[in-house]
């Protein structure tokens, strides 16, 4: 046997063992969201019959709505290989402008498009300044999540506006079945991403944009103006959950609530989006939406002090991230 022979990697019965072992992995990475959702009703319906009740399940879905915009305007962001750390606030921003603005008197039309064309206005200005300016993301967003914060303190004076409105009443109360207006909308928003993302030149420029930049910039593709576009979609989308926020709680709220933020990214985590870029989503961002909701949720419901929420949303984040580098 020759020296080569035995330095060549001996592709016997073991190594077909281990691929297939990865192959197994691969395929419940790709479905950590979905397989993880299932477990968790399973578990929580077990330990308390409520959980799967009429009423509960309206409450989960309605509180999973605004998460589900979040998420599907970050995955846009990720999907470019980039993060926008500032969406909480920016929705924070929009519900202040909303909030004053209705104070104001302008009425509830107005109102709702000053809220996102103030979380759109840091959606603009963090595209510029990442594609054009030529900052990393983490850094510009970072920045714009302390400015968009002051300047919802600023302009409320840091306190809180009540807003009692029919329509909005309506909106947060009202639905069709188990099925609330916010969630529809929500859905109706992941409806329209998917078609985006997927059945579009414009999707297609994104994916490309985060994938191979490179690559796409030699095809013709404006990799700055596709980075520009997606942070605006951020921050549109953050202003629509501004409203429907406001229509929830009753009250344009000045403090930023940063658990939005870390749970946006973590849906997009969980959903199998690549924080590389280049490989995305919308019905797993979704999925991993409904999935922490159902935790924090069901964990309310067996009486685990909120103290153990945050942790046990770290550790499936964790989890997801690490079954992210089996995915096929």
């Amino acid at each position: 046997m020759t020296d080569a022979t035995l330095a060549a990697p001996q592709r016997g019965p073991d190594h077909r063992a281990w691929a297939a072992r990865l192959r197994d992995v691969g395929f419940w990475a790709d479905w950590a969201a979905l397989v993880g959702l299932v477990v968790l009703v399973i578990v929580f319906q077990s330990a308390n019959s409520t959980f799967l009740s009429v009423g509960n399940i309206q409450s989960m879905l309605v509180a999973a709505a605004i998460l589900i915009i979040l998420a599907v305007g970050q995955t846009f962001v990720i999907a470019t290989a980039g993060i926008d750390l500032s969406i909480a606030s920016a929705m924070t921003l929009g519900a202040v402008a909303f909030g004053q603005a209705y104070q104001a008197g302008w009425g509830l039309g107005p109102a709702c498009l000053l809220a996102l064309a103030a979380s759109a206005a840091v959606g603009v200005a963090n595209g510029l300044i990442v594609a054009r300016g030529k900052i990393t993301d983490f850094i510009v967003t970072l920045g714009a999540l302390s400015a968009a914060s002051g300047l919802a303190l600023i302009l409320s004076d840091g306190k809180p506006v009540t807003v009692v409105d029919a329509s909005l009443l309506k909106l947060s109360t009202g639905g069709l079945g188990v099925l609330g207006w916010t969630f529809l909308i929500a859905a109706g928003v992941a409806v329209a991403a998917h078609v985006v993302l997927f059945h579009t030149r414009f999707g297609t420029h994104v994916l490309a944009t985060g994938g191979a930049p490179e690559s796409a910039s030699a095809m013709g593709i404006s990799t700055a103006r596709i980075k520009i576009a997606v942070y605006v979609i951020s921050g549109v989308l953050a202003g629509l959950g501004s409203i429907l926020l406001v229509a929830r709680v009753g009250a344009a709220e000045p403090a930023a609530n940063t658990s939005f933020l870390l749970n946006s990214v973590a849906a997009v985590v969980l959903g199998g989006v690549s924080l590389f870029g280049g490989r995305a989503t919308i019905i797993g961002p979704v999925i991993g939406a409904l999935l922490l909701t159902a935790l924090v949720n069901g964990l309310t419901l067996l009486g685990v002090s909120q103290f153990y929420q945050p942790l046990s949303v770290g550790i499936v984040v964790v989890l997801a991230a690490f079954l992210t580098r089996f995915q096929r």
